[in-house]
């Protein structure tokens, strides 16, 4: 009796083990996450039809987000599941970087960036505050603007790096316009960040610029 039930269990664990959904299309992780069960031809078609409609998972995520799109078949229940599983991934990578992970691979502060700054309607300021040894103490959201620019304010950003004891900071905004390319403006602010924090033997890591493309990484132009 105990070695049937073994088997049964080892049965109803191989599918799952064999599941890899890096070697899925888009169109069948999205009829997944919507549509789970068993994979009816209707299901995939709407699936392949959502992403045709709004060129890619990139424009669902933005549609769903900005509750746009129900005429292309983009209902509220299907956004609403979307806006969720997008939520998902930004939380595990603030939670990924705030369990005392250095900072040692840009690729995981770009990738961290990304998903919480791209595709944002107005200019967000983040900064991620970290220890000596570059373990992020915390990642906030410090200002905001219109789609033409944030206020910045170093003395409020030197000031929330003393309170939380940070040896370093990394800071970072999105363009809405979506091109990446560092401004005069972000240029001026950045070396005024810079100044502040040096008077208090804070370093300023880096400048990260969010648009369409990849993050542009100020110290890797030399502009620090």
């Amino acid at each position: 009796m105990e070695s049937t039930q073994s088997q049964v269990m080892a049965g109803e664990a191989r599918p799952q083990a064999r599941f890899q959904p890096r070697l899925l299309t888009d169109a069948e992780l999205l009829r997944k996450l919507l549509y789970p069960g068993k994979p009816k031809a209707e299901n995939c078609r709407k699936a392949e039809s959502l992403l045709q409609s709004f060129d890619g998972l990139r424009g669902l995520q933005i549609a769903s987000r900005l509750n746009q799109g129900e005429r292309q078949g983009l209902d509220d229940k299907t956004a609403v599941m979307i806006r969720l599983a997008h939520e998902l991934v930004r939380r595990q990578l603030k939670q990924s970087l705030q369990r005392g992970i250095s900072l040692t691979s840009p690729a995981m502060t770009m990738e961290y960036l990304q998903t919480v700054l791209r595709d944002r309607k107005r200019e967000i300021f983040t900064c991620l505050f970290l220890d000596t040894r570059h373990r992020v103490i915390a990642s906030e959201d410090l200002f905001q603007g219109s789609i033409d620019g944030a206020c910045v304010y170093p003395r409020v950003v030197a000031e929330r790096a003393l309170r939380l004891s940070a040896a370093a900071v990394i800071v970072a905004h999105n363009h809405p316009s979506g091109v990446s390319e560092p401004s005069l403006a972000d240029q001026a602010i950045t070396r005024r960040l810079k100044d502040a924090l040096l008077l208090l033997e804070i370093r300023l890591l880096d400048h990260f610029v969010v648009g369409d493309g990849p993050p542009v990484s100020m110290a890797s132009r030399g502009m620090l």
